[in-house]
């Protein structure tokens, strides 16, 4: 796998993918050489069909993550091997649409204050309060939070799909960061890893999360990446429109914003049901 390795992780990237996702498909790719005992580029139509059956049957993955094993070795074989796409035509398997668990302020704020220490109150405190991912968390830096009066935002540098963007930096954040800064001092990251030489990890941030979620008794559901839904929620219910959380949040496409149309529960329960419109007998 070594030189085809190097050949897919060249092709991704010269089209600028991203870390993660770099890592993600060559892991897939990985899994399925291993699971055949041999190289990938020697296999058949018919085994690669099978083996998306045996990650669903066998293996019992989501379809989420059946999807990105097909979306790897699409690319492996078209950009990488150049074979024509109707070798490899492998369908999308359709995902479940589950909406996401949104907590309530009075939860977020239980949340925050039953993190475990300043470090995971004042990481998770960003998350939410910017509307940030796990990824562009752990790598912000202190020149990333900008708090001159006239400017008061937070750089998010190589977001997803590797775009810059500005996003909310509040009072109370500010704040907050300020003693976290006069506590450690964090030179290169903003939240290094315990060692200080490379930014804390996101099973780290993860961890943060859910010790905090468990010791605020929220149910378990989802991780750290609620917050962000939350974030969007919020701003909708307190009247904020969609192109500026769009823009906030760093969506392409603002269809991707539009969902939390239906996560925004005072516009459901602000809604006058049909029955309270008719005569009343």
């Amino acid at each position: 796998m070594s030189a085809l390795r190097q050949r897919m992780d060249e092709a991704m990237r010269l089209r600028g993918f991203a870390l993660r996702t770099r890592e993600s498909y060559l892991a897939c790719v990985a899994a399925l050489a291993r699971h055949y005992h041999c190289p990938p580029d020697r296999l058949e139509h018919a085994q690669l069909r099978a083996y998306l059956l045996h990650l669903v049957d066998d293996k019992k993955l989501a379809y989420s993550s059946v999807n990105q094993a097909v979306c790897a070795m699409r690319f492996f074989y078209e950009q990488v091997l150049g074979q024509s796409v109707a070798r490899i035509d492998l369908p999308m398997a359709k995902t479940p649409k589950r909406l996401p668990q949104i907590l309530s302020r009075e939860e977020v704020a239980r949340l925050l204050a039953c993190a475990p220490s300043l470090r995971a109150r004042t990481l998770l405190s960003v998350t939410y309060a910017a509307g940030l991912r796990v990824s562009e968390v752990c790598a912000l830096t202190p020149e990333d939070i900008e708090s001159a009066p006239d400017r008061m935002c937070i750089r998010v540098r190589q977001g997803k799909g590797g775009r810059d963007r500005y996003t909310l930096l509040s009072p109370h954040l500010l704040d907050l960061l300020r003693t976290w800064w006069r506590a450690t001092r964090p030179v290169r990251w903003l939240f290094p890893n315990r060692a200080g030489d490379a930014p804390i990890c996101i099973t780290a941030a993860q961890r943060c999360y859910g010790a905090a979620r468990d010791a605020a008794g929220i149910r378990p559901e989802g991780g750290i990446h609620t917050l962000r839904h939350c974030f969007a929620t919020h701003l909708l219910e307190a009247g904020v429109d969609l192109p500026t959380i769009q823009r906030l949040m760093g969506h392409g496409h603002i269809g991707t914003t539009m969902r939390y149309l239906h996560l925004a529960r005072s516009h459901l329960t602000a809604t006058t049901s049909p029955l309270e419109l008719l005569a009343r007998p």
